[in-house]
Order: structure tokens, then sequence, then C-alpha cells
């Protein structure tokens, strides 16, 4: 998880293993750290709900264990 003081409101999860990307939970943008040819993108347009959906369990389970 990370932050950023030039976007107060935003959350941010850095996803470090293959494919590597940063999300703004806020906003579900999504920044991709690879670089992708045509045959990645038609499999990572597949995969991508799935990638945002578990950043963003992720952040709901560090919170939790935080508030715990």
């Amino acid at each position: 998880m990370a932050d950023n003081t030039d976007y107060p409101d935003s959350i941010f999860v850095v996803h470090t293993e293959y494919p590597r990307f940063i999300i703004d939970l806020k906003t579900d943008e999504v920044e991709w750290l690879e670089e992708f040819n045509r045959e990645d993108e038609s499999e990572l347009s597949g995969i991508t709900k799935e990638l945002i959906e578990n950043a963003s369990e992720f952040y709901d389970r560090e919170i939790a264990r935080y508030d715990s």
C-alpha cells in the first residue's frame, strides 16, 4: 500500500509481481509498470478486473488487521 501527498484522498496498491502495476483504489485507475505486446494486451484485458478486485481485497484485509 502507498500514498502520495499530491493525491491526499487516494490510496494506492503496488503490485510487485508480473504484471506489475500501481492502482489508485479511489478511481480504479491502473498504471502498468510493464511494456506489453499485442498478445499480452489481449490476456491482460481478460484479467484486469480480477487484478483490481484482488487489490481491493488486499487493501480491505490489511486495514482490517490495523483495526483489530
